[in-house]
């Protein structure tokens, strides 16, 4: 990457201001490599119960991996199964095509999702 510069803009903290891209992309990475600050263990052990509710999910939907993968526009069904072993995560971006895929209501499985991805944004939004 090289490190063009970026202008950008806030009025109300500062005037135009020109920042590396390098340093942006860097900062936003930093920021959401580990939002959860979790240990790795308990990072793992989340990510894996997701992953046996994600193969749930598809057990009872009666699909294959390979079919699941097709459903959501996976390029390789082999991402299915990382999934399921609690290896990877589902992008945001995509949880809609897996939510119908899963036949599943979209909200429920957004929330399901955040459970085991983002447990700190669960507890904000939904604990009693």
């Amino acid at each position: 990457m090289d490190t063009a510069s970026v202008k950008c803009c806030t009025p109300l903290l500062w005037n135009v201001a020109t920042l590396d891209a390098k340093a942006v992309l860097m900062g936003f990475l930093r920021m959401y490599g580990n939002p959860q600050k979790r240990n790795a263990s308990e990072v793992q052990d989340l990510r894996r119960e997701g992953g046996r509710w994600l193969k749930g999910l598809r057990d009872a939907a009666g699909l294959s991996q390979r079919e699941l993968a097709s459903a959501v526009h996976a390029d390789y069904y082999t991402f299915i199964s990382q999934l399921e072993t609690g290896r990877g995560r589902i992008p945001p971006d995509r949880y809609v095509d897996w939510a119908k895929a899963l036949r599943v209501p979209e909200k429920v499985f957004v929330r399901e999702t955040l459970r085991y991805y983002d447990p700190i944004t669960y507890g904000i939004l939904f604990a009693e």
